[in-house]
């Protein structure tokens, strides 16, 4: 016979291993090694039959006591005066030995330790909604209306799913847990498993006479139409929730929300970069050259400024506390003001004469960035 290998390097664990060290290792080895997830592979069986021994034997603190002292002789059944009963039966340590505990986590609820939870608590879904608002609107906030289709607890059984007068009764196959245990003979000993109880499909409840309404399902369908507060400063893509809005929790869980994402359409001459607005406004060639009071439309409206005399196209202005308001905040940013001379086409002949004093009279003197442009030339 083949020497036994040390139950401690069996587990991977030191010798000085706590007890939830040990229920580690061999949770994780046992997946690794079970025999529904290894079929016709014996070596795998041999270690799961390795791995289950060394934890029966280490889990037990009599037990471990005497293998620390005396090694496998310590535990083995003919050891000292009585023995200790040996692994008669596959693995007498293990009747209660319930699959659905060691991988409840590792299929994520597809054994005992998830379907424990199909009667818990759960949250309603969340429902997503599209508003289009105006510039202004999204600028300086506003209330908008909107219309939403979503579960609701039922208002004829509130939400029990038992007809009026009568109340859902706990299972009596799982006693309210959702789940049955069962236990069944194999080679390597009682294993026992957990799953979805057949009477109550895991709701730990029975309903004998379901409300005609919602057809025992304690929820119903609405459309109802809410109110939304738009805060000033929203942004394209930005999200506004209305919580517990959504649709209802199950098994007393809360409500989901409504999360509202606004578009914003564009404004006609107005543009928006964060809490900046721009525009370009055009001018005169003379307005330009003498300066002039100007009309610029801002969201408060149109405000006069005066443009200085030599002001050059694409010369920018920027009025302060006109943007868009910062979001949560009373502070607004600034709107920032492009002029663009706009030059005259179509000129009669006395207009083109009248030009051509003005050039003349002028001379290339007062023409200074045109004058700089040409010095740079011939520096080449």
């Amino acid at each position: 016979m083949a020497e036994k290998r040390d139950y401690y390097e069996v587990l991977g664990v030191a010798k000085t291993a706590t007890d939830a060290e040990l229920k580690s290792a061999y949770r994780k080895l046992a997946k690794k090694y079970h025999p529904d997830f290894n079929k016709d592979n014996k070596e795998a069986e041999e270690k799961f039959k390795e791995v289950n021994e060394a934890y029966e034997v280490l889990s037990d603190a009599s037990k471990r006591q005497k293998y620390d002292q005396f090694g496998h002789a310590g535990v083995d059944p003919n050891f000292g005066a009585g023995g200790y009963g040996g692994y008669g039966g596959g693995f007498g340590g293990f009747e209660d030995f319930d699959i659905g505990d060691i991988f409840g986590s590792f299929f994520g609820g597809g054994f005992g330790g998830g379907q424990a939870r199909r009667n818990a608590p759960t949250r309603g879904e969340s429902i997503r909604v599209s508003l289009v608002l105006s510039f202004e609107e999204a600028a300086f906030g506003c209330t908008k209306e909107i219309s939403v289709t979503k579960t609701e607890k039922c208002s004829e059984c509130q939400g029990s799913g038992a007809a009026k007068g009568t109340n859902a009764e706990t299972c009596a196959t799982c006693h309210g847990t959702g789940t049955v245990k069962t236990t069944r003979r194999t080679p390597l000993g009682m294993i026992s498993s957990s799953g979805v109880c057949p009477t109550c499909h895991g709701t730990g409840k029975i309903i004998k006479t379901p409300c005609g309404k919602c057809s025992g399902t304690g929820r119903e369908r609405v459309s109802r139409k809410l109110s939304v507060n738009i805060p000033a400063g929203i942004d394209e893509g930005q999200t506004v929730s209305l919580r517990g809005e959504g649709n209802a929790g199950t098994n007393g869980g809360p409500n989901g929300d409504v999360l509202i994402t606004v578009s914003v359409r564009p404004h006609h001459i107005l543009t928006r970069d964060g809490t900046s607005v721009m525009c370009d406004v055009p001018i005169t060639f003379t307005q330009a050259v003498l300066g002039a009071e100007i009309e610029v439309p801002t969201l408060d409206g149109k405000v006069k400024y005066t443009v200085p005399e030599g002001t050059q196209t694409g010369t920018v202005f920027r009025l302060r506390g006109k943007g868009v308001p910062h979001l949560h905040s009373s502070r607004r940013g600034d709107q920032f003001v492009r002029v663009n001379i706009e030059v005259p086409k179509n000129l009669s002949k006395k207009q083109k004469e009248l030009l051509s004093e003005f050039s003349k009279a002028v001379g290339e003197e007062a023409y200074t960035e045109r004058k700089s442009f040409f010095e740079k030339l011939k520096k080449k």
